[in-house]
């Protein structure tokens, strides 16, 4: 039986058996009762703090959700529709239990997913998933239902999320008042997602001319054709109207894909260069490290080592970067899909945060973002998926081994060899980085035909 719990909660297509209300309601109970356990109410009763992106399926799962958390005797803080990294600083500014995002973030609209947070804002560890999966496939349940006095309450805050908004805004300017972006121009594409209201009202409390794409949500076009998946009209809406910076947001915003003035994208990889970099000559960037995923382009680990840091690399999936910057006592980390951390203001990835440390240095140096962007070299890359019969053992296997790091002589430092295996499909991963483009397609040419032959 496969995990219940992905990289990022519990995922699939709403109202199917993937992701039905019945399972919701079960997620609710066994998820408020565990995150309970670890945190004691300062007053009252124990409350969890929910939110939701713009899908139609999110009512349906939240009033599902709302009844398994209250019938365990925890009180729903419903806040309505709201980022994810939203619900993970309300969790710990109300001082709740925990917090629960219902978004399937860059997914169609017929997905929906289910998150937790812990009372601190933190994602669950795998350890206290497992024990949340397990109390969900019981046979038996015998988690407590109260009743009369006992049942849990349902508090509407939706104005709650202002002090999340007021939090962001702080990072950037140290008094509410001032406008520091007054003269900027810039195009915001919300993904018809969860930031269609918070992310325009942050830029504009720090005074920047906002034109903003896509912040109709209808539960049905989040996603479609805009937002970070998808940036082509926000690049061509920076190149009409002038604009200094392009932002797209997914449909929950804890990611950001941005644009510089010319319409040129800069994905993630470039934001941990341009704020690593920045932290690091301004002494502000503890460990002089960076952390991010083995996906990473080399050219962020090049520029970070030319600087006098280092990067930290770690498996695929934001989790994973936060563990090594808790681990490390790092500041910075993230992914190259836009999921960046900045663990001194947020728990967990935040595309608007994120949005706003990068204008800030912008600001800050009077550079423009094309010139910030290039401090980065990105490194081409090959990547190849290959189909085989099983994933298990390929990384163990002695030809595929030593043909990788034949690979990786060949490459003599200037590159790197990464093979995975697909956690969702019956595929190899391949890809190959460096400066030749020939030399990386007959790398990975090899490569492919090792691998056919040996897990065929």
């Amino acid at each position: 039986m496969s995990r219940m719990f992905g990289t990022d909660g519990v995922r699939g297509i709403a109202n199917s058996h993937e992701l039905s209300p019945e399972l919701a309601y079960r997620l609710g109970r066994a998820g408020a009762y565990l995150l309970t356990q670890e945190t004691e109410p300062t007053q009252g009763r124990p409350r969890l703090v929910i939110g939701m992106d713009t899908r139609a399926s999110g009512e349906m799962l939240e009033a599902a959700l709302v009844a398994g958390i209250c019938s365990v005797g925890v009180d729903a803080i419903r806040v309505g529709v709201v980022t994810t990294p939203a619900v993970a600083y309300l969790a710990s500014a109300l001082q709740a239990q925990g917090g629960v995002m219902i978004s399937a973030s860059h997914n169609p609209a017929e997905y929906n997913g289910i998150k937790f947070f812990s009372a601190s804002g933190y994602k669950l560890p795998d350890a206290v998933e497992d024990q949340l999966e397990d109390l969900v496939r019981s046979e038996e349940d015998t988690l407590p239902r109260p009743t009369g006095g006992g049942v849990g309450r349902v508090v509407e805050q939706p104005d709650a999320v202002e002090a999340y908004l007021a939090h962001v805004v702080s990072t950037v300017a140290a008094n509410p008042e001032d406008r520091p972006w007054q003269g900027l121009k810039l195009v915001v594409d919300c993904a018809n997602g969860a930031s269609y209201r918070l992310a325009p009202e942050v830029y504009r409390r720090l005074g920047a001319e906002v034109i903003v794409l896509a912040d109709s949500p209808n539960g049905v076009n989040i996603n479609v054709h805009c937002g970070s998946t998808h940036p082509e009209d926000m690049q061509k809406a920076v190149r009409q109207h002038g604009a200094q910076l392009g932002i797209a947001h997914d449909g929950d915003a804890d990611r950001v894909i941005l644009a510089d003035e010319k319409g040129a994208l800069v994905d993630g990889d470039h934001v941990l260069a341009i704020c690593g970099l920045h932290l690091l000559r301004t002494g502000r960037l503890p460990g002089k490290a960076v952390a991010a995923t083995v996906l990473s382009n080399m050219g962020l680990e090049l520029a970070v080592r030319q600087a006098g840091g280092s990067l930290v690399r770690t498996k695929v999936g934001d989790r994973y970067v936060l563990e090594a910057m808790l681990e490390q006592g790092l500041a910075l980390g993230g992914e190259q899909s836009g999921h960046v951390i900045f663990l001194d203001h947020s728990t967990t990835g935040d595309g608007i945060l994120t949005a706003c440390q990068v204008v800030r240095i912008l600001t800050e140096t009077g550079e423009p973002l094309s010139r910030l962007a290039a401090q980065m070299e990105t490194l081409p890359q090959v990547m190849v998926n290959v189909p085989v019969a099983r994933r298990d053992g390929a990384l163990e296997n002695p030809r595929i081994r030593q043909a990788v790091a034949a690979a990786e002589q060949a490459l003599a430092g200037q590159g790197r060899v990464l093979v995975r295996p697909s956690g969702t499909e019956p595929l190899i991963r391949i890809m190959v980085e460096g400066r030749e483009h020939d030399q990386l397609h007959h790398i990975a040419a090899d490569l492919e035909e090792v691998i056919q032959a040996e897990m065929a």
